[in-house]
């Protein structure tokens, strides 16, 4: 088992388990991601579940390393060390291969592509993004076996754990899919996040609650939360410019998503909070903070209530159970 069920990392100054933290409890040495694109597609634009993909996607909005795709994977890690190193310090890195489905080719392929960023200097780990419905257990064998030498994730967008949202946002899974595919990456050595969006089209308040109670039946290792955003070319601005979608105001998120990570076991590292919040691809909502004001928002609404992740989901080591307060 490579974690603690038990486990309150939740530290009380923080009031949230933030993925630095988790790193530095990991290593001995600054670790910081490399973002790669291995040059894969997704089933739901490829045609095998769709062309349009999900609705809100145009992944070279969140992904910048989408127009990197010019230069090798090698280039890309190498690329990415030099600049992290300048920037911030940082001594070894996680291949981080962010953009679009990266399971989603022959194991093959995988493994030459995978190998091709864990064989330059300084790489400790490796991440893999990609669908709950793309992992076959021949493919989370190949990953489990990187898991031996390298720091190990796999992150599964899930996105809500409503079948009816997933469907009005066409991702072309059910969350039974993540269910299984958690499940199957259980006891693997492969660390596990899952992606969460608030504010999807028809959801309140209460349908987020339930998803992040969900997840927290699910004894997953990390989560990624994001707010939704509208970026051009997407299916989704068109629902937007027609009145159909609402974005929240940095007013409206704080709360919510501090109500969201009560609900989330402190054990549980958060590696992201928010979406991207301006950029050229961006429609709405436009917000003029930076990050790093935002997270202080956030961790004042914790302080205001006197509440922490996890204050109202306590898991029971013994046997596995939630109970919420």
């Amino acid at each position: 088992m490579h974690r603690n069920v038990g486990d309150t990392s939740c530290n009380y100054e923080e009031r949230y388990y933030p993925f630095s933290r988790f790193l530095k409890k990991k290593f001995p040495f600054k670790v910081y991601k490399i973002p790669v694109n291995a040059g894969f597609t997704c089933p739901n634009m490829s045609g095998e579940l769709g062309s349009g993909g999900c609705i809100y996607c145009a992944n070279e909005s969140f992904s910048p390393n989408v127009k990197e795709r010019r230069l090798s994977i090698k280039e890309q890690v190498k690329a990415g060390k030099e600049f992290l190193k300048k920037r911030y310090g940082a001594e070894k890195f996680i291949a981080y291969f962010q953009s679009f489905t990266n399971t989603y080719a022959d194991v093959n392929v995988l493994k030459e592509r995978y190998e091709q960023a864990l064989g330059e200097d300084d790489i400790v780990g490796i991440s893999i993004g990609t669908r709950p419905d793309c992992v076959s257990d021949e493919v989370l064998q190949l990953i489990s076996g990187y898991s031996r030498k390298f720091h190990t994730w796999i992150e599964y967008g899930l996105q809500s754990m409503h079948d009816r949202t997933l469907i009005k946002i066409n991702r072309g899974h059910l969350f039974n899919d993540c269910e299984d595919a958690v499940n199957r990456t259980k006891g693997l050595g492969i660390f596990i996040c899952l992606h969460v969006i608030l504010g999807l089209p028809d959801e309140d308040r209460e349908d987020m609650i339930k998803t992040a109670n969900a997840v927290s039946t699910l004894n997953i290792d990390g989560l990624k939360v994001h707010h939704l955003y509208v970026a051009k070319n997407t299916a989704l601005a068109d629902e937007y410019f027609n009145g159909n979608v609402k974005t929240m105001s940095i007013e409206e998120y704080v709360p919510l998503v501090v109500d969201f990570l009560e609900h989330i076991p402190a054990n549980v590292t958060i590696q992201r909070l928010m979406g991207d919040t301006n950029g050229k691809f961006l429609i709405s909502p436009i917000w003029t903070l930076s990050k790093s004001k935002i997270l202080e928002l956030i961790k004042n609404e914790f302080n205001r209530r006197g509440t922490f992740q996890g204050s109202k989901c306590f898991r029971l080591a013994e046997n596995n159970l939630i109970q919420e307060v």
